[in-house]
This record gives structure tokens, C-alpha cells and sequence, in this order.
């Protein structure tokens, strides 16, 4: 059974993110002067007094977008108003009723009942008497908070249950996965998240940097649930002021690599590699990522070259990600956008494989006993005695040698790629460490 849905509404600037990130503890919605940051429905799972519940945050009504997205971003909220169990409609204690409260009291009152009025900014309580002004939306008594020095924030939590007491007090199902997807801008992100979900989450538009937040989206198949984080389209960093919505947008975009169990690296088939492309496939190459190369658009490229002339192309361009698997899709057809959600749970499943030691130790005596690729240095040939994993997610390796710095990095790839072939995790980065065998400091390499 679905989650009781809590949805923040209300105009540009009285302070919705604010609000979910102080209800969440941390900074899930980007919060910035600008009006109209967030755009799509952020939400973010709430656990408090032993009830859970999904809380959203919604784009500003009425905001005038820049970018001419105003109708994407209303329709986004008319999605959450229409799905919530219950609304908190986000006023200004400081501004009073303006002409848009007035219009979205108008619009809630149409779509759903079930509404709880927040005064924000109410930062002391000689604020408190402004708020019976806003009894003229008919909505009642307005809850005065200050969501950014979580003034009232528990009182309020705890009205919010009480609406929510007739609704099943259910548990989330756990997590079996997160995956990222991210890339470029416009190389079709949120189409993908999009055509997973079956439904749609996140705005599409053919502007550029349309999704600015990182968006965590639950979503189940199978009987499993999954989150797939939608993040913003990425471009050179030197472009980006460390002052604007850019800087905190490429910010979550890097967090949610770090944090994903797998990585869906979106590519523009349209579009050459660039910079941007190759840094990014450094950084998840550098965070032990499992990773997916999913080739979007291929609909629009497909007559150019043939799928194996384009991983021989990606194969020399992007060298750091050679064991990552290559995937090709139309996101806005959904084509084969399934069979990359196969593939991403089959990544995770090699990247927490434990492999049996018995196992591993017959990989590394083949391997060790092949010599190819081995240099004699001053100390001999490196020789490798046994090994163990000492973890998962990346698959880490510590090898006991002779002597580790005969390990250099040439022969380290060579061990990984005989790993690879040996062992059930041909497709997922491999952590090697080295410690001299008999119990000195180990060092470590990637």
C-alpha cells in the first residue's frame, strides 16, 4: 500500500523547500532567492512519532519561468494536489493574502478537501495576530511557523498526523536499489526516469537544464521498490557561477553519483563525447561506481553507425569505463528502457557479490602463475600469496605479496581484467590493496 502523500503548495518565495528540508532534517530542495528554483516534484520520505509519509515539494504557482516552463511546472502541481492525501498550503505571514493565494485557495478547493493552512516566516511570536488575516481563504485557522529557524515545526508534524490519523499506518518496503542517472544537458534524463516510473515525474522540455534538483523517485516493479535520482543536465564547470542555482544543481548532481548503488550515464547519441562527458566518466570511474552507458536517442543516430561501430568509438573516447556495459534507447519511445532496468540490478548484484575465498584464491594463482605483463624490479617479480575481499560495493580486493610496490599500474590492470574474466563481476570496478605478506602497512591503488 502507497505511503500517505503529504504535497507543500503555494506561490513563488514563502519558503515550500525551506520547509521540506527542515521537515526532512537535511538539504533535499535547492533553496535560493531566485523565485521558481524547483520545478518538478521533489519528495522525500518523513518518519515521525513511528508514522512514515512521503512529503513533496511543488514549483511555485504562478511563477513567471524564465525558460517558459510555466505550464509544465503548474501541471506538475496540479499532479501533487490531485495525488495528496493532504496539502499544506505555504503562505507569507509577512506579506499577507496576495491575489495568487486568493487563486490557488480557489484551485485546492476544487481538487482536494483535505487542506491545512502554514503561515510561514512567522520568526517571533508578535507575527502570530497577522496570521488571522488569512481566515479569508477558507481553510481555517493558518499554523504560524518558521520553517527557517524550525520554529513550530514539531506541533505542526503532529497536526499533520492527526489529518493523516484515518489513512493505514504502513511501513516503507526497503530498498533494494538506487541508481543516477546522469550525463549532459538535454541527453534525455528525465525522459528515461520518466518511462521507468511509467507515469510522468519529472518535466520534459527540449530547453536546456530544465531539472535543477536532484529528484529521488520511489517507484516499485516486480513486487521491489527502487530509486531512481534524476539529477541536472551537467556542463563545464567553468561555466558555472559559484553563486547561482548551477553551482548547487552540479553539487547534488556529483552527491547523488556517490551516494547511488549504481550509475545510468546518460549519452547524447546525437552529440560527440565532449569534456564534460570525459570528466564525468573519470569522477565515477574514481568513486567505484558500476556504471551503465546508455546511449540515448539512438533513433536519431542509428543510420550514422551501427552499435558496434559506437562502442569501439565510446570504447577509445572513454577508456576508464571499458568495463561498463553499453546500452542503446529511446527514451521518449520507452524503448528498451526495461531491459536497462535488468541490467542496472544485474550490475548491483555483481557489485555486492561476495566471492567465495576458495574461488578467489584459484583467480589469483592462475593469474599469478601467467606472469604476463610482469616486470622484474629491483626486488624480484611481484608474486601474489593469496587474497581476501574485505568488502563489497566496490568489490575490494586485498592481495598479500611480496612486495607491493612491484605492483605498478599496468600489471594492476592486468589482474583486474583476469579477475574480470574469472570471476562473476566482469562488469563492475574492482578495488585492488596491497599489504606485504608478512603484516607491514599495505598500500592501495585503483
Amino acid at each position: 500500500m502507497a505511503l500517505p502523500s503529504v504535497a507543500i503548495v503555494g506561490r513563488p518565495n514563502v519558503g515550500k523547500s525551506s520547509l521540506l528540508n527542515a521537515i526532512a532534517g537535511s538539504m533535499i530542495s535547492i533553496v535560493e532567492p531566485t523565485a521558481g528554483v524547483t520545478r518538478d516534484r521533489v519528495s522525500v520520505l518523513v518518519h515521525h512519532q513511528d508514522r512514515y509519509l512521503e512529503l513533496l515539494d511543488t514549483g511555485g504557482y504562478g511563477i513567471v519561468d524564465a525558460d517558459k516552463l510555466s505550464d509544465h511546472i503548474e501541471g506538475q502541481i496540479q499532479k501533487a494536489i490531485e495525488g495528496a492525501d493532504l496539502i499544506l498550503f505555504l503562505v507569507d505571514i509577512r506579506e499577507g493574502v496576495t491575489h495568487l493565494d486568493q487563486t490557488i485557495a480557489r484551485l485546492l478547493r476544487k481538487h482536494n478537501p483535505n487542506v491545512m493552512l502554514i503561515a510561514n516566516k512567522a520568526d517571533n511570536a508578535a507575527l502570530f495576530p497577522k496570521a488571522g488575516e488569512f481566515t479569508k481563504l477558507g481553510f481555517g485557522d493558518a499554523f504560524c511557523i518558521s520553517a527557517a529557524n524550525h520554529l513550530n515545526k514539531r506541533d505542526m508534524m503532529d497536526a499533520v498526523l492527526e489529518r493523516l490519523d484515518h489513512l493505514p499506518n504502513d511501513k516503507p518496503k526497503n530498498i533494494v536499489m538506487k541508481f543516477a542517472l546522469v550525463g549532459k544537458r538535454n541527453a534525455g534524463k528525465s525522459s528515461f526516469t520518466n518511462a521507468i516510473v511509467g507515469q510522468d515525474r519529472m518535466i520534459v522540455s527540449e530547453v536546456a537544464g530544465t531539472t535543477r534538483d536532484a529528484v529521488d523517485v520511489r517507484f516499485e516493479r516486480d513486487g521491489q521498490t527502487f530509486i531512481a535520482i534524476d539529477t541536472a543536465g551537467l556542463r563545464k564547470k567553468s561555466q558555472i557561477n559559484k553563486d547561482n542555482i548551477e553551482f548547487y544543481s552540479y553539487t547534488r548532481a556529483t552527491k547523488s553519483v556517490r551516494r547511488a548503488d549504481v550509475v545510468l550515464f546518460m549519452i547524447d547519441a546525437t552529440l560527440p563525447i565532449s569534456q564534460v562527458d570525459k570528466k564525468l566518466a573519470r569522477f565515477i570511474s574514481d568513486e567505484y561506481k558500476p556504471c551503465i552507458l546508455v546511449v540515448n536517442k539512438w533513433d536519431l543516430a542509428m543510420e550514422r553507425a551501427d552499435t558496434e561501430e559506437y562502442a569501439e568509438y565510446l570504447d577509445r573516447v572513454l577508456p576508464g569505463l571499458r568495463y561498463a556495459p553499453i546500452a542503446f534507447t529511446t527514451a521518449t519511445d520507452g524503448k528498451n528502457v526495461q531491459s536497462v532496468l535488468d541490467l542496472t540490478t544485474e550490475l548491483f548484484k555483481q557489485s555486492t557479490f561476495e566471492i567465495p575465498t576458495p574461488k578467489l584464491n584459484k583467480a589469483v594463482e592462475i593469474i599469478s602463475e601467467a606472469r604476463i605483463g610482469v616486470k622484474r624490479s629491483k626486488s624480484g617479480f611481484p608474486k601474489i600469496y593469496y587474497g581476501v575481499q574485505v568488502a563489497t560495493g566496490p568489490i575490494t580486493l586485498l592481495l598479500f605479496v611480496n612486495n607491493p610496490n612491484s605492483f605498478d599500474e599496468t600489471y594492476q590492470r592486468y589482474i583486474i581484467n583476469r579477475l574480470r574474466e574469472l570471476l562473476p563481476i566482469g562488469e563492475v570496478p574492482i578495488r585492488l590493496l596491497f599489504r606485504k605478506n608478512r603484516g607491514e602497512k599495505s598500500s592501495s591503488n585503483s
